[in-house]
């Protein structure tokens, strides 16, 4: 059992319109792996390159969220698309009616199947059309919906992911897909389907979707085989809604566009608890010339 809930201060509604303010989505979770929740502001402590900084906003409310779905339809996964499929509509319907979804699917190239909608039924009819044909173009698909979550109505952002292979088609390489998520305030939730890869490069694939969704503060997963896909996706929605939201003024004012590492820690008596959290963030940046 977690401590007792307490009313946020602030309302992450009102943090995303502030450029000051540095945000980081929160998961915590006891050694059992279970979501802790109605810890109060002073159970965190945040670093920046290891300089504590001053939690000036925080919240434990479930906020609506703006999330892209990208869904592997290449080749390889006709035997496991139906799974697939029912997984993905299994974790929308673990949300709240507020939220908003998009799809993408991938073979050969990304294609923005669906645009933002609160209608799950739409996306889940576009699911059902949905054919598995062609290779692996994982890389391009998550930069498109990288880039189509920045027209999302609500602050807090995520992507999922699944697929059942390594990257074979992408112009855009992993490099560029890091850097971009780095960029972006978005948890990163990548299932890979592990029994679909050859062993030789089975391990680099998985290694590159860990790092993916751990910079993001996302995580990742690998089944394998398709009968876990629904309880991953079922976890994924509960992950969403029993998060935090810390906001802080960085200390650091120099405006030099550099890479800022974030460490997030937790504490309660009694509990050890694990902290999830983006890994850090890109400080801001003077315009040309200035």
């Amino acid at each position: 059992q977690s401590p007792k809930q307490q009313a946020p201060e602030v309302s992450p509604h009102s943090i995303d319109v502030d450029v000051d303010i540095v945000l980081a989505t929160v998961t915590v979770t006891d050694r059992n792996g279970r979501y802790v929740t109605g810890l109060e502001k002073e159970n965190f402590k945040l670093a920046e390159d290891k300089v504590p900084q001053e939690i000036s906003y925080f919240s434990s409310e479930d906020i609506p969220l703006s999330v892209g779905i990208i869904l592997d339809v290449s080749g390889s996964m006709k035997d496991k698309l139906k799974a697939a499929v029912e997984a993905a509509i299994t974790f929308m319907k673990g949300g709240s009616p507020d939220d908003e979804y998009f799809l993408v699917e991938f073979a050969d190239k990304p294609t923005g199947t669906a645009d933002f909608t609160n209608d799950i039924s739409k996306i889940q009819n576009l699911f059902l059309a949905s054919r598995a044909k062609g290779r692996t173009a994982l890389f391009d698909a998550v930069y498109m919906g990288l880039s189509k979550l920045e027209q999302g109505n609500n602050a807090k952002r995520a992507l999922l992911l699944i697929t059942d292979g390594e990257d074979n088609r992408s112009r855009y390489t992993f490099s560029n897909v890091r850097d971009f998520v780095k960029e972006k305030d978005v948890q990163m939730y990548a299932i890979g389907i592990s029994n679909g890869w050859s062993d030789a490069s089975a391990e680099q694939g998985r290694a590159l979707l860990r790092d993916l969704a751990a910079i993001s503060g996302g995580n990742s997963f690998f089944p394998t085989s398709v009968y876990g896909l629904e309880d991953i996706c079922r976890k994924i929605a509960a992950e969403l809604k029993y998060q935090y939201v810390l906001g802080y003024r960085s200390t650091n004012t120099a405006k030099d566009g550099e890479w800022r590492k974030i460490k997030v820690t937790a504490e309660f008596p009694s509990q050890k608890l694990n902290v999830r959290a983006k890994q850090g963030y890109y400080g801001p940046q003077n315009p040309a010339g200035k």
